[in-house]
């Protein structure tokens, strides 16, 4: 009930807490109307500002300015109804009306320029600068597109004053200037204080984070800009007051080739169709909205059902054409108000505008996929892999006697660009009424070729060629071939049942094998002995059939033939010997050892270099798995040169894969880095089609993030996660996503790597990809909710955490719910939620009784007692109550250095109550704990001198505030900062130093 002014106080107060939007809006509304009931002008007063400011943050430009009639009208009838603040508001707010005005194309741009006088007038006056007018004035026109120049210099040639907008605004401001006239380079530089973190706002950096997209995209800045797009749309998401960024960002979605992206932001803002009270905004998303949909008509997905205004179903084409019309009026609106063309000519710029990339940019979220073409004829426009400019690009021959001669002459020699040439000699041995060529040799011939073919790509793809091989070996013997039908049925033999995943070129995981069933390991000897009785009998083949003594070499003879029945046998050898592996016996070593040799003499005395690089290959993995890490290096790197010497580079890639593999595993993740980025780089120079650039790129953001170069990790991440998306591999594609989210944060981009989890855990359980493995997405929700806390977004935070320990309750490993227990405990009490806090903070307490979780709960206990001494309502008793259940909790740990530091956490115990005492204004007894602190985190050397720093600086504002010691803190203070200095840790020297300086000059 609202029948006395301290209610609807109260309720001004409860309505200032909800997010901005309807609800808020609507109540805003009541409460106006409540207060005008009362004698009590001031409440008037805060109830107009508070429904002014609702106006303003959720788009309803045309209801502010009758508002602010209002208020000024009570202000020049009686200013004693306006305390400071408020007076500081009224004149704050002229500047509000003047972007309202601008919005609605209604009002006469005679109307706004006269109120832009009034402004003058009024801060004249007022005794107030006029920088804050000259803004305004600007901001006409930009919007106008007259005397732009003029405006601009009359407004950053003046100084600010306190009426002007605040830092970060003006920032955006001017950079808005320059991005409208084209100098995206000088845009950016002014952005860049702003996306430094150097100045911020309520709104900043979010707003320009949509504004720079497209400059930073024209400048080739992808990767900011794919920061800016996660950061700033997710600030965006579901507000209405910011229907022009959200146009951008849908945009940006087009530009960058993510259509489907686009169409979940379109359904997740279906509310801003209904939203019309700002028609400048409202015309800046649809322009936006269209860029994406024309994208989409383009591409042949005309058909494809998107989110529109309620009421019907909606394609994409239905949708552009209605908006089209509307957007049109509107733009048509502006200009006859304005008198000028430039709101339709910015219009028509925005929607000419075609990607400015060559494929998607991988932004790192799971995106459902678009579904279609649904128009019938159209097709859709495949997904382009463009080739880097130095690419050996193959030429495909139009005539198909060259096209075979080129795709043989390739394969011979190991190339890629073999790959389509087969592709398209298959389509045309395909294609009604060919007629074989003699001059080809015979068909059978060209068939086991295209079947042998096929057999690859097979196993490329990551299934079995077995069959497409055997195939090939049977037309080989039609075709009188007996030793390319003898290489094929090597190369049968060697792949049993479903295949062991291991290529046989020697590349492989450099990991150790994970343990594995007692009946799979029975069945993988079974598969071992079957691969040697089988390939026995055709080595002996081989042996007899070769040239030498009497014997004359058949026609068909060829030494690399030969040699791959070889190099089968040492593949077959070597993938027993690794699946033995760390157990393997004499005989299986023998095996690969003896194979391995075989093959390398082989080659040497026929000269085909890439076997005897082969089997260096060989040797050199089996070195990295059994610890010779040095010789596995040496073998790898010969291998590699054997290659480049004999002019076959692109044969070398699986190889560097394998050093870089070895290179992670023994701590240089620079250097494999490195070795990542050249393999792939020369597997796109020769446009090998087969090279495994998904788990390379997943390889190569692994390394990057443990060198330490951040911005690689991010891109090589998101690139491995798309790829793995589009394969079908959804849980690899959410664990790549798992380590992104580690990338962005650790480089300072925690709500990228919040919108990133966000994305997982929102399709986590999607049909369109299926459920995600349980355990893999508990762990991203957990690392989401705590990525919620860094964000200090403790509602969301509380509820992810709750959410997620209803999931494990039922896990085995019940320790796994006291940590979630505990994180959700002190989560919804930094929310201040503080009845449902204690309740869960009592269940995270018995469930570390039925299974112990420590550290989480003595981090809770920590989190409680501080809260409970800050803030209106401090509790000094329930903080030390909390600090004494966590001294209780520790005593029951046992001891045990190596898995749980004792004098860490006592020492974090008694830190924290320094801080409650001293807080209470208990100095000695504060004093008293930070020594007791002190003591017990020494006795972790090294490792305990940061929370000793830490310690030290508290201590010293204790002594030199609390108690009026200055000289004490000093000596203290000098002490530390030694320790400091001697234990490389400079930042806390520095902030231990300057403290120093103050207590010393007291």
């Amino acid at each position: 009930m609202l029948e006395t002014p301290e209610a609807v106080l109260d309720a001004l107060r409860e309505n200032d807490e909800r997010p901005y939007g309807l609800p808020r809006t609507v109540r805003a509304e009541e409460l106006v109307e409540a207060a005008g009931q009362f004698e009590d002008k001031g409440l008037l007063v805060t109830a107009l500002l508070e429904l002014m400011e609702a106006y303003e943050y959720t788009g309803e430009h045309r209801k502010s300015p009758v508002v602010f009639a209002r208020l000024l009208q009570l202000w020049d009838e009686d200013r004693g109804a306006f305390n400071e603040w408020e007076g500081h508001q009224v004149y704050w707010r002229f500047k509000w009306v003047t972007t309202s005005l601008l919005e609605v194309p209604d009002v006469p741009l005679a109307t706004i320029e006269q109120w832009i006088g009034r402004m003058r007038e009024r801060y004249r006056e007022a005794g107030h600068g006029m920088q804050p007018v000259a803004a305004m004035a600007h901001r006409v026109a930009l919007h106008t597109g007259s005397g732009l120049e003029s405006a601009y210099d009359l407004w950053v040639t003046r100084p600010r004053e306190r009426l002007s907008d605040c830092e970060a605004c003006e920032i955006r401001h001017r950079a808005l200037h320059h991005v409208l006239l084209g100098e995206d380079e000088q845009a950016l530089r002014i952005w860049a204080p702003l996306f430094a973190g150097a100045v911020s706002c309520q709104e900043e950096p979010y707003v320009s984070h949509a504004f720079a997209l497209l400059p930073l995209l024209r400048t080739g800045r992808v990767d900011e800009a794919r920061s800016h797009h996660l950061a700033g749309y997710r600030y965006a998401r579901g507000r209405t007051g910011m229907a022009e960024e959200i146009g951008l960002h849908l945009e940006f979605c087009a530009l960058t080739r993510n259509e489907g992206r686009g169409l979940e932001i379109l359904a997740e803002n279906r509310g801003l169709f209904e939203v019309t009270g700002a028609p400048k905004a409202r015309l800046a998303f649809l322009t936006g909205l269209q860029v994406l949909l024309g994208r989409l008509v383009e591409q042949g997905y005309a058909d494809t059902p998107v989110a529109g205004p309620p009421g019907r179903q909606w394609t994409a084409r239905t949708l552009n054409e209605e908006i089209g019309t509307e957007a049109d009026e509107l733009a048509a609106a502006f200009d006859r108000r304005n008198g000028t063309a430039a709101v339709g000519e910015r219009r028509r710029e925005r929607l000419e505008r075609r990607p400015v990339l060559d494929e998607p940019l991988a932004l790192g979220l799971r995106v459902t996929p678009l579904t279609g073409p649904k128009d019938g004829g159209a097709a859709a426009e495949p997904v382009p892999v463009p080739a880097p400019a130095t690419a050996h690009r193959v030429a495909v021959p139009e005539d198909f006697a060259e096209l075979v001669a080129e795709a043989r002459r390739l394969a011979d020699r190991g190339h890629p660009g073999d790959t389509p040439l087969w592709e398209r000699v298959a389509e045309r041995v395909a294609a009604d009424g060919y007629v074989h060529d003699p001059a080809l040799g015979p068909l059978d011939l060209l068939l086991a070729e295209l079947a042998e073919q096929r057999a690859f790509a097979e196993d490329e793809r990551g299934g079995n060629g077995r069959d497409a091989m055997a195939e090939a070996a049977g037309l080989y013997a039609r075709a009188g071939l007996p030793w390319h039908e003898l290489a094929a049925r090597a190369r049968v033999a060697c792949r049993p049942g479903a295949g062991k995943g291991h290529g046989e070129h020697g590349e492989g995981s450099a990991d150790e094998p994970a343990d594995e069933p007692a009946g799979e390991v029975a069945d993988e000897l079974a598969d071992h002995l079957a691969v040697r009785r089988e390939l026995e009998p055709l080595l002996e083949l081989a042996e007899r059939m070769l040239p030498g003594g009497d014997r004359e070499p058949d026609a068909d003879f060829r030494p690399d033939k030969y040699l791959v029945v070889l190099h089968c046998r040492a593949f077959a050898a070597h993938t027993e010997l690794v699946d033995a592996l760390p157990d393997a016996g004499p005989e299986t070593a023998a095996r690969f050892q003896e194979a391995v040799a075989a093959l390398r003499a082989a080659a040497e005395r026929w000269e085909v270099p890439h076997q005897v690089a082969a089997a260096h290959l060989y040797e050199a993995d089996i070195a990295a798995r059994t610890g010779r890490i040095e010789e596995a290096v040496e073998r790898q790197r010969r291998s590699q040169e054997i290659l480049e010497e004999t002019g076959t580079p692109w044969r070398a890639t699986r190889g560097m894969l394998l050093l870089g593999q070895i290179l992670m595993r023994t701590g240089r993740p620079g250097e494999a880095a490195e070795v990542f980025r050249q393999a792939v780089a020369r597997a796109a120079r020769y446009d090998d089609r087969s090279f495994p650039a998904t788990a390379v790129h997943a390889m190569l953001g692994h390394a990057c993030r443990h060198a330490g170069e951040l911005s690689g990790a991010v891109r090589h991440l998101s690139e491995a996660a798309a790829r793995m998306e589009r394969e079908g591999d959804h849980n690899g594609a959410a664990e790549c996503r798992l380590e992104l989210a580690d990338a962005l944060a650790a480089s300072g981009q925690p709500e990228d790597a919040v919108a990133v989890l966000e994305s997982v855990v929102r399709e986590g359980g999607a049909e369109s990809g299926g459920p995600l493995d349980e355990r893999l997405l508990a762990q991203i929700r957990l690392t989401l909710a705590r990525g919620l806390t860094e964000l200090e977004e403790h509602r969301a935070a509380a509820e992810g955490f709750l959410s997620l320990a209803d999931t494990v309750a039922g896990w085995e490993e019940q320790f796994t719910h006291t940590m979630v227990a505990a994180q959700a405990a002190a989560a919804l009490a930094r929310a201040g939620r503080h009845q449902a806090a204690g309740a869960a903070r009592e269940r995270a307490l018995d469930s570390h009784r039925r299974a112990p979780s420590p550290v989480p709960v003595l981090e809770m206990l920590r989190e409680f007692a501080d809260l409970a001494t800050r803030g209106e309502e401090e509790d000094l008793q329930a903080a030390l109550g909390h600090l004494a259940t966590a001294d209780e909790l520790l005593a029951g740990v046992p001891e045990d250095p190596e898995e749980f530091p004792h004098w860490y956490h006592a020492g974090h115990n008694h830190l924290c109550r320094a801080r409650c005492l001293a807080r209470a204004e208990r100095f000695e007894e504060a004093l008293a704990e930070a020594d007791r602190a002190d003591s017990r985190l020494a006795e972790g050397g090294p490792d305990g001198e940061a929370g000793r720093a830490e310690t030290a600086r508290l201590a010293a504002l204790i002594e030199g505030n609390g108690l009026e010691r200055p000289k004490g803190a000093v000596t203290r203070l000098d002490a530390a900062v030694r320790r400091c200095a001697g234990a490389g840790l400079e930042e806390a020297a520095r902030i231990l130093t300057a403290l120093r300086e103050d207590m010393a000059s007291r």
